[in-house]
């Protein structure tokens, strides 16, 4: 019998799509298993969803290796320890090393609270981006997933789903509506890829 696909979990704050992952597995929507939860922030709330779910979390900081080069090793080392087949970056603000997305090309995902290809790159997540859309006078926003490469939010996108403004619409109205979306979309784009790959 074949393993069940294992995703790693990336993310920089609180895990809130982490949640809704971990849920959508229990719930039976999400065949598939979590193996790995990776942060760039020590203090991360997602660790501690983590560590209540025995699900081992590690934080992997750029400064704490020589170069890019040991860095991206030894991320990708992490992953095939823990048989990784599907990388989901659930609010991480970090650029995946080159090495991972070589290793992994079609396989990492990420969850964008706007609709690219608008209000995406470097600088552009939670509350900046629903900021920006209100002050562009967008009369649409949404949420994005999309397979990730080596540039901030350029990858190809995989579904989107759409919500109206509202008037008198706020940045933290807006993102309580798109996380709404978010919670949901992700595990279903995800369950998509799972049912694509054998193992």
């Amino acid at each position: 019998m074949s393993r069940p696909i294992n995703i790693a979990v990336f993310f920089s704050g609180k895990g809130s799509n982490f949640e809704s992952i971990l849920n959508a597995i229990r719930d039976n929507r999400l065949k598939a298993k979590v193996t790995l939860a990776i942060s760039n922030n020590p203090e991360a709330g997602g660790l501690e969803v983590a560590r209540a779910n025995d699900i081992p979390g590690v934080v992997m900081e750029r400064g704490h290796y020589s170069s890019g080069e040991e860095f991206g090793s030894a991320m990708l080392a992490r992953l095939q320890e823990n048989q990784v087949d599907i990388i989901a970056l659930a609010g991480y603000l970090r650029k995946i090393p080159p090495q991972v997305t070589r290793a992994y090309p079609q396989r990492i995902v990420n969850i964008h609270p706007a609709l690219l290809p608008k209000f995406g790159g470097k600088g552009m997540y939670g509350h900046f981006v629903h900021e920006a859309v209100i002050q562009a006078g967008e009369k649409e926003s949404g949420a994005t997933v999309h397979y990730v490469d080596e540039i901030y939010d350029n990858g190809d996108i995989i579904r989107q789903e759409k919500l109206t403004i509202l008037p008198g619409e706020t940045a933290e109205s807006l993102s309580a509506r798109v996380l709404e979306i978010e919670h949901r979309l992700y595990p279903e784009v995800l369950q998509q890829l799972v049912s694509q790959i054998e193992v």
